[in-house]
């Protein structure tokens, strides 16, 4: 199938990410991590409003009384889009002035799920964790390496993760009563030459769509039998992030990044860090908001 891949935003994002679609607004939500921006996409009229949110931040998700929810460099914290005031809420790792959070999402019962790891130099020193309506916060994993994309099963008994170290997508039994999870295994194994899984999507068949980081491409996984099902390829060669939306949820929104690339590589990939979409065939899901 030919499928025509769109530039939306050309722009030299650091690193795109976090890429959220907004059914009532019909906007698309999206961050550079370490310009500390704050992207709002309308596709209706092409414009990308910028907020300078005062710190990198590595996600953003809507939140229901209003305004939206951020997992940022010193934690989780709530901005009006109004006013542009940041409210921090916790810090789970104040104690870890070399980690940062990154990306994450809101599970079907409200709840803010978010991953960190660290600048340099990484390892297991991330953790992912999940933060409640009542603004409590509880470190569900640890030893991350580079902690990435989350997302749920529509019948709400399934969560997908992904740790970009450990080249793999993680299942878990999950309770949407508790946000509890458990029976951890292994739903995809990706191999090394396929390059890191970063961010991801679901769509409406239960398929994962993974945005795979040094490979220009996000690839689509059965996450019941590990077979890999599709590819689009993208004009960027560090794709980050995706996410299902347009008013038929049938437009995939993919973010990419330009960090680290010197001048011969950014003259070969002048669409780095740009924003790109693509109508892969398929319909996605809407989105969870936080409950708090």
């Amino acid at each position: 199938m030919s499928r025509e891949v769109t530039v939306l935003v050309d722009i030299r994002a650091q690193v795109g990410e976090g890429a959220l679609w907004d059914e009532e607004a019909q906007v698309l939500y999206w961050v550079d991590i370490l310009s500390s921006a704050l992207y709002v996409y309308n596709p209706a009229t092409g414009e990308n409003r910028h907020y300078d949110v005062g710190q990198h931040v590595g996600t953003v998700v809507l939140r229901q009384s209003g305004g939206v929810m951020l997992a940022l460099a010193d934690g989780f914290a709530a901005y009006d889009l109004e006013t542009g005031v940041l409210t921090p809420m916790a810090d789970p790792e104040s104690h870890l002035p070399g980690n940062r959070f990154n990306d994450g999402k809101c599970d079907p019962g409200g709840r803010f799920w978010a991953g960190t790891m660290a600048y340099a130099n990484q390892s297991t020193q991330g953790s992912l964790y999940r933060m409640d309506a009542d603004q409590s916060v509880h470190k569900m994993l640890g030893d991350i390496g580079i902690s990435n994309g989350i997302v749920w099963t529509d019948d709400k008994q399934t969560m997908y993760y992904i740790d970009s170290m450990a080249y793999s997508v993680r299942a878990f039994d999950y309770d949407n009563n508790t946000g509890d999870i458990s029976n951890e295994r292994v739903a995809v194994s990706v191999p090394r030459a396929m390059n890191v899984p970063d961010g991801m999507a679901i769509d409406a068949e239960g398929m994962l769509w993974v945005a795979h980081y040094g490979s220009s491409c996000v690839r689509r996984w059965n996450p019941q039998t590990g077979q890999l099902l599709d590819q689009i390829d993208l004009p960027a060669k560090q794709i980050t992030s995706c996410a299902f939306g347009g008013e038929a949820l049938d437009t995939l929104f993919i973010t990419s990044a330009a960090q680290l690339l010197d001048a011969a590589a950014l003259a070969e990939q002048p669409l780095a860090g740009s924003l790109f979409a693509v109508k892969p065939g398929v319909t996605g899901t809407l989105t969870y908001r936080f409950a708090g």
